[in-house]
């Protein structure tokens, strides 16, 4: 069984790297010390399994196994805080360990990695192609936004953004004289986003109220939003009475 570590303390890395090694059917594939790498890494290395720190600055656990999606191995969360178990099993995480990590515990962890690489392949890919969609944690609106594009992956703060459009089937996410390509469906992020924040003004696009600059009829149930920028959105009639009740 081929792991990768994923953790940005050392000596984290270092004390599941001394546990590993006392077991013979275990090979360390690599290490990362945050998120980016922890994406390249399980793309481009031959990896069953990941050990895969929570709480990582830039990005998060939770957050790689999004942007890894159905490509994601299966994976063990390790963090220091517990707030986060009922989620990690939400997203069909093989188990779930609390630092400092017991020796006992992890083994008991790998034991059941093993059982999950046992079944058959269909059911794995089935687990991890569920992965994209319920890898955010519940209750908490969305701070950041992970983007991949080609082999880099960028992170937009939510509040930069000014306004998201459905394309096909992605999105267009637009922050300032930047745009951004994600898939995903604007349904499922605007189930993520703080509802006082951004608005569905049209079936293709969402708006973050604090960039409007004038709102002006255009025709018969239909106006036009004008941005602090100087751009303009479409905003039909149910648009309308959605804004309006977030501004009222």
């Amino acid at each position: 069984m081929r792991i990768l570590i994923v953790d940005d303390e050392p000596l984290a890395r270092s004390y599941l790297r001394e546990q590993l090694a006392a077991s013979d059917d275990l090979e360390i594939a690599g290490e990362a010390g945050n998120g980016f790498d922890a994406v390249k890494m399980a793309e481009e290395l031959p990896c069953d399994l990941m050990l895969l720190d929570v709480q990582m600055p830039k990005l998060s656990g939770f957050e790689v196994m999004e942007l890894l999606g159905a490509r994601a191995p299966a994976v063990i969360f390790v963090t220091a805080h517990d707030e986060f178990a009922v989620h990690a099993f939400q997203i069909h995480a093989v188990d779930y360990l609390l630092k400092p990590v017991e020796p006992s515990r992890l083994q008991q962890a790998l034991r059941r990695a093993r059982e999950r690489l046992g079944a058959p392949a269909a059911e794995r890919a089935a687990l991890s192609a569920e992965v994209a969609v319920a890898a955010r944690p519940p209750g908490q609106w969305l701070q950041r936004i992970a983007i991949r594009e080609g082999a880099l992956v960028h992170v937009v703060a939510t509040h930069t953004v000014d306004y998201i459009e459905a394309q096909d089937d992605y999105l267009v996410i637009a922050a300032g004289p930047r745009r951004y390509r994600k898939q995903l469906t604007l349904a499922q992020l605007e189930k993520q986003l703080d509802p006082a924040r951004f608005v569905r003004i049209h079936r293709s696009f969402m708006l973050n109220v604090e960039r409007i600059a004038r709102i002006e009829p255009y025709a018969k149930d239909s106006w036009q939003v004008f941005l602090s920028d100087g751009s303009h959105l479409p905003m039909s009639r149910n648009g309308y009475q959605r804004l309006r009740a977030v501004l009222d």
